[in-house]
């Protein structure tokens, strides 16, 4: 090790590069960098492996798997051209609805220039926009039938909550009144005949889902009947928004933390999504983005509520005692014979 070299620990490494360190490891884990062990045997990045670690985040950013990004590192260039093309979407669509809010400024000042009166809800909306109600019911049992109102709807949406925190029927009622609303139940982990039909008669379904799957396997999943009926349910193009019970069931450690990057690196224009977990392999609390909105359902069945991805925020402790290992939840829970809900 360089003494005149600048050596940082995994957490700090992490947090240069803005990834999680579970991330960092993953990618030592699948022999993509070699941290420097330092003479106690502790895990050290220098110059060379934060390059490198930049490199595959990069990659990794852009929606490559893991093994995509190997070949790229080792000099494959062609995996990176539907990467491009879909980020190219991305960054088009958000270039179109940049140039719609300059459009309203523009007309505003236009106004404002030619004496018209501003309309201070206007502008209101323009820098602090309102997110509308898309939803809204009343919640049904073990709430007191508290009006529930549902905004901001994120492509990526966590419902989380202890046994017996009514998570379920919470799910239930928002596919119910979520207009495209789709509730996924638990059966499709035992049961995939229907959507091994769905695919049979849909061939760009079928075509979607073996693309998905070969992402899945290339990062480490097992191909189940679970997987393919919960792809099924992910890839099913339309106006549905899937809400998927325990996204995890039938699922192992492995398949997890794959289906995990994949729920981050979904098509441009795919559907919100809907998903109860209480797997920290799919919920990262140290990764959730922008893009990303965790509803706990508390123990004490007050009305659910968004919780915020930081440390000390309301409701952060209960979610991450959820996401906590299966002795911890057991022995939080008064759970004498708890079994974790994957196979």
């Amino acid at each position: 090790m360089s003494s005149s070299a600048h050596y940082l620990n995994p957490s700090d490494a992490a947090e240069r590069l803005g990834i999680s360190p579970k991330a960092l490891r993953l990618y030592e884990q699948r022999g993509l960098i070699a941290p420097v062990r330092t003479a106690a045997g502790w895990r050290t990045y220098g110059p060379a492996e934060m390059a490198r670690a930049g490199e595959i985040a990069a990659l990794r950013a852009l929606g490559l798997s893991l093994a995509q990004v190997a070949r790229v590192l080792k000099g494959d260039a062609q995996e990176l051209a539907p990467a491009l093309a879909a980020h190219q979407a991305r960054l088009e669509t958000e270039a179109r609805r940049i140039a719609g809010t300059v459009e309203k400024v523009r007309a505003l000042r236009t106004g404002l220039a030619g004496g018209e009166p501003l309309g201070m809800h206007e502008l209101t909306r323009l820098t602090r926009p309102v997110a509308e109600v898309v939803a809204a019911f009343d919640l049904p049992w073990p709430w007191g039938g508290e009006r529930f109102e549902l905004r901001d709807v994120r492509p990526l949406n966590y419902i989380i909550g202890p046994l017996g925190s009514g998570k379920t029927r919470f799910a239930k009622a928002i596919a119910e009144h979520l207009p495209g609303g789709v509730f996924v139940g638990l059966e499709r982990a035992v049961n995939d005949d229907d959507a091994r039909a769905r695919m049979e008669t849909d061939p760009a379904l079928k075509a979607r889902v073996e693309q998905a799957l070969s992402w899945l396997l290339d990062e480490g999943a097992a191909e189940t009947p679970a997987l393919i009926a919960l792809l099924v349910a992910l890839e099913a193009d339309g106006t549905d928004i899937p809400v998927i019970d325990m996204i995890e069931q039938g699922l192992d450690q492995a398949s997890q933390e794959a289906l995990a990057a994949y729920l981050h690196n979904r098509r441009p224009g795919a559907c919100p999504l809907f998903i109860m977990t209480r797997s920290s392999a799919i919920l990262d609390l140290g990764a959730v983005g922008q893009d990303e909105a965790i509803i706990l359902c508390p123990a004490n069945h007050s009305p659910p509520s968004r919780v915020a991805p930081i440390p000390g925020a309301p409701g952060y402790e209960a979610v991450a005692t959820c996401l906590a290992a299966p002795e911890v939840r057991a022995r939080t829970e008064g759970v004498i014979a708890w079994r974790p809900q994957v196979a």
